[in-house]
């Protein structure tokens, strides 16, 4: 089901982008120096596509790195209380091991059933 639900997303995403590519294969040039737009040494001439696909990319990555770094408290507690958790844990087993009661041990070596007690 999942598979599915993922290609009826990912299917018409891949058409519209196949779409726009092949309705924007013109050259475009892509000029880097906004102070002389002349110039051609920081220029450089791409199909419009390209420009398109590199600014969603890019829009894409600066989108994720700033909620990975706004995340970063959320994974900073998670990390804080797995650690409490796994020491309350061994606390825990620890006063278990201290406070088990030891039930009298039958001439088997094997310990009396509850209730039953080994009297001399």
């Amino acid at each position: 089901m999942k598979r599915f639900l993922e290609t009826l997303v990912l299917l018409p995403i891949a058409i519209i982008l196949v779409i726009l590519a092949v309705a924007n294969r013109s050259p475009v040039r892509l000029v880097l120096d906004p102070f002389r737009p002349s110039e051609t040494a920081l220029s450089v001439t791409l199909p419009l596509y390209w420009v398109i696909f590199a600014c969603l990319a890019i829009g894409v990555i600066l989108g994720g790195m700033a909620v990975w770094m706004r995340q970063g408290r959320f994974r900073k507690a998670a990390r804080r209380n797995r650690r409490e958790a796994a020491h309350l844990r061994e606390e825990v087993e620890t006063i278990k091991k201290s406070n088990a009661p030891e039930a009298p041990a039958l001439p088997s070596g094997r310990p009396a059933p509850l209730g039953l007690t080994h009297r001399a």
